[in-house]
């Protein structure tokens, strides 16, 4: 089912007064629904019962002060609310739309435990935020004084920009390096625009323009310019390019036409949803209309990818997974969303390899759950004699992430990373063993969440402005 644009909250339609629905018209929605959200926040926001150990909060990467904001909002102080969520969040529209929160907050709501359904912690989060943003409340950037300090952060996504946002509140002149034209990272190209959308990341990277952090868009970095020189241009530099590598499947028929990766799937879509005109979308190479589409892997790149193929008008989708429903690393709310709309879910299910090329299907070996692997989870093993075609014009392979060869790259081996690629930094203040070059989000945790990449850039500044000898109090102004 397609996104309305207008809603303001999450839940809406199914218990709407009727009252309130007689004779709408389509411009009416837009004061409807929001009537209807204040009452919506209100209510789910009584509902919390301020219990003493507060569980969303300690589950929460970020340590949101969630039982206060939530009490303020069921009392109508809604600026109080964004205040305090604002404190200890850099950008709490976002994490209200694309959290997990069913696996963080809201999984862990002692309503929710006891049976009797969850505080809507994430809906409310964003409805507060919006609020603040249509009101006003929304404080611009405007530093006390300057600092004659200037840091570097490569990669424009949610990490960068949350450092960035710190560290210019603080006066430090601030330069963010990127590979793509448009700030925001997997925020902007990486997540469709029916879970989060454009304009409200375009609104944040605005936000930081205007207040004086300089964006150097289109910048390849080792191909543009040298990991070298942007060290010798400031005083820290800080990484923060996420993981982007996709993970490869080695089998027969890899590499024929129709089989694509998630990351450009997803990329190509935002472009086009943008307005930008983009070659490989008109072509027909990643538009999924009137395609029987197969989308492999069981995370939240995988639920991205199926539900943007459902919009993109596709005659059928199915995923393949190859453990089963209860042990997909996705977030099982982003499931029961994809099966709503229409996906269909192969669970047990592996591809060995491709037909045709361009491909016309994928052959599937079905699995079973054994004994448990190294990490606890049971591992997948073969049915012998199982095997069937499964019919496909578009393939999208959404393995998971790996990071790129930094060192290499960057022609700077010295820069400390382990065995799986990822820079070794400190996991509080991201410092590594190069003299002023810290690491944060992705690129130091592998793939995870983006409220852990926020969490790791406002850590990361603060480190590096009491290195500074700069106040942490005027950061958090």
């Amino acid at each position: 089912m397609a996104k309305q644009p207008m809603l303001k909250f999450t839940t809406v339609s199914r218990d709407m007064p009727e009252k309130r629905m007689p004779n709408l018209r389509r411009e009416d929605f837009k004061e409807i629904y929001a009537e209807y959200a204040d009452e919506k926040a209100q209510e789910q926001s009584s509902r919390c019962s301020q219990c003493g150990v507060p569980y969303c909060q300690t589950h929460c990467p970020l340590h949101n002060n969630i039982p206060d904001w939530l009490r303020l909002t069921a009392e109508g102080r809604l600026q109080e609310a964004y205040e305090v969520s604002q404190a200890t969040n850099t950008f709490p529209e976002i994490c209200g739309r694309i959290c997990p929160q069913d696996r963080l907050c809201e999984g862990n709501c002692v309503i929710e435990q006891s049976g009797h359904g969850t505080v809507t912690i994430g809906s409310v989060e964003k409805y507060i935020t919006d609020t603040a943003w249509e009101n006003g409340w929304v404080k611009p950037i405007k530093p006390k004084s300057e600092r004659a300090e200037s840091v570097g952060i490569i990669g424009a996504g949610p990490g960068g920009l949350a450092a960035a946002d710190v560290l210019r509140r603080a006066g430090v002149q601030v330069t963010i390096y990127d590979r793509y034209d448009r700030a925001g990272g997997l925020l902007t190209y990486g997540i469709p625009g029916f879970k989060l959308e454009k304009d409200v990341v375009m609104r944040r990277n605005d936000q930081l323009a205007e207040g004086g952090v300089n964006f150097e868009l289109n910048c390849d970095v080792g191909v543009d310019i040298s990991f070298a020189d942007i060290r010798a241009k400031h005083d820290a530099v800080i990484i923060a390019t996420g993981v982007y590598k996709t993970r490869d499947i080695q089998a027969p028929g890899v590499g024929g036409v129709g089989l694509e990766r998630a990351i450009d799937f997803l990329t190509v879509s935002n472009r086009k949803s943008f307005g930008d005109a983009v070659e490989e979308f008109d072509s027909g190479r990643f538009n999924a209309e009137g395609k029987r589409v197969v989308v492999i892997g069981g995370g939240d790149t995988a639920m991205d990818c199926v539900r943007t193929s459902i919009r993109q008008g596709a005659t059928s989708v199915k995923c393949l997974y190859r453990r089963d429903r209860a042990n997909m690393p996705g977030s099982q709310r982003e499931v029961q969303n994809a099966e709503e709309e229409g996906v269909v879910f192969e669970w047990l299910s592996a591809p060995k390899g491709f037909v045709g090329d361009p491909v016309t299907g994928v052959m599937v070996q079905k699995m079973r759950l054994g004994a448990p692997d190294v990490s606890g989870r049971q591992a997948p093993e073969l049915i012998e004699g199982s095997d069937y075609v499964e019919e496909a014009d578009l393939v999208i392979m959404a393995l998971g992430f790996e990071p790129e060869d930094l060192p290499t790259l960057w022609n700077t081996p010295e820069l400390p990373v382990n065995r799986w690629g990822t820079v070794k930094a400190d996991y509080i203040t991201g410092a590594t063993e190069l003299d002023g070059v810290y690491a944060v989000g992705d690129i130091v945790r592998g793939a995870s969440l983006v409220v852990w990449a926020i969490k790791d850039g406002r850590d990361c500044a603060q480190a590096i402005l009491e290195k500074m000898g700069a106040s942490v109090a005027i950061a958090a102004e």
